[in-house]
């Protein structure tokens, strides 16, 4: 398949955003990449072309049957002044594994990747030179079949946007207060927990709105069926330390496997620590947080790189860590991360990709 690049008048490229003041998905690049499938054709049509709306049917099947996945990772702009992505074709592997889940149609990872590369090659104007931004990426695909019908459409649209991004959370380098939610359900194994997909968020919304209400800055999901057993922060995979040791909820079939999770695991193995994956009961997290065992806890996710927590509530009742900054491990794990991705230090692992 041949991509098409379409040529954009210089007078007609927006005024890049303030990149100090960027707020998080707020402005979005001159150009998008994007492609479409039919049973026939296969994917067809890639295309970079300008950035610009869709007009669909009111019956088009994404917007009453939520078949729709997408990804997110980043372009950083690199110490070298160049531009480096971390881990896409993760990304894309996951989209893939997505779209099964979803019944919708793989991509050719390889394919996607480099027309990925393209547009970034053409919107490199875009990438901030800021400390701590960098140019977000949203690949996304949705069913577009314009029948009201519940069954899997056949014909898909998948399209890539850039935005320049800040730092997702402000919290002036505090820790985040978290809200152990007990009433409401994210997902559950055999449900689409591990697939990237909104519904998943959509059915996530009253909860974290609740939680802000009562001043946490976002929830801890419980499993679904016991309702005790550690998942996800919100958008994030969720870590604690006891002392030397780290340990995060293991992978059940309704968590995402986020690509910084794996990456602080590998990060870790690859310093000697010990890292666990395993079942992790609520009760003793908090207990072990009021004890002192748990000296530090954070969060990971493409947007927020690594969060720190500093107080979960649960049941009326607030468990504040020891520290409610970053402490020395959750430091140490953003800065080997970010070092890398930014090109200020080696990639031992290869996950950076230079767009030349």
């Amino acid at each position: 398949m041949d991509l098409y690049i379409e040529q954009l008048d210089k007078d007609k490229l927006k005024i890049l955003p303030d990149f100090n003041t960027l707020e998080f998905g707020k402005s979005y690049s001159d150009r998008m990449f994007m492609m479409t499938y039919s049973n026939e054709k296969k994917w067809h049509d890639a295309k970079i072309c300008s950035y610009k709306n869709f007009e669909f049917s009111p019956a088009t099947l994404v917007l009453h049957y939520a078949q729709e996945i997408f990804e997110g990772l980043k372009a950083y702009r690199r110490e070298d002044n160049n531009i480096g992505l971390f881990r896409p074709q993760d990304n894309f592997n996951r989209l893939n594994n997505s779209a099964r889940r979803m019944c919708m149609p793989e991509v050719d990872t390889n394919f996607v990747l480099n027309a990925l590369l393209e547009l970034l090659r053409l919107e490199q104007r875009w990438v901030p030179d800021s400390n701590g931004a960098s140019l977000y990426i949203r690949p996304t695909m949705i069913g577009v079949d314009p029948i009201i019908g519940l069954k899997p459409s056949q014909t898909y649209l998948l399209y890539i946007i850039l935005s320049p991004v800040g730092a997702y959370f402000k919290t002036d380098g505090a820790g985040l207060k978290i809200l152990v939610e007990d009433t409401y359900v994210r997902a559950v194994a055999g449900g689409t927990g591990e697939a990237k997909t909104g519904c998943n968020y959509a059915s996530s919304l009253i909860a974290s709105r609740e939680a802000q209400k009562k001043g946490y800055t976002q929830v801890l999901w419980l499993d679904g069926v016991h309702r005790r057993y550690v998942e996800e922060i919100g958008t994030n995979n969720v870590f604690f330390v006891y002392g030397n040791k780290v340990v995060t909820p293991k992978l059940n079939g309704s968590i995402l496997p986020g690509i910084t999770r794996q990456s602080v695991i590998d990060i870790l193995i690859h310093w000697g620590m010990d890292i666990e994956e395993k079942q992790l009961d609520i009760n003793q997290i908090l207990k072990d947080i009021d004890n002192g065992a748990i000296t530090e806890a954070f969060g990971s996710g493409t947007a927020v790189v690594i969060s720190p927590i500093a107080t979960f509530g649960y049941k009326g009742k607030d468990h504040s860590l020891s520290n409610q900054n970053t402490g020395p491990i959750t430091d140490k794990i953003f800065t080997a991360l970010t070092d890398i991705q930014y090109g200020r230090a080696k990639d031992p692992f290869g996950w950076t990709i230079p767009i030349s």
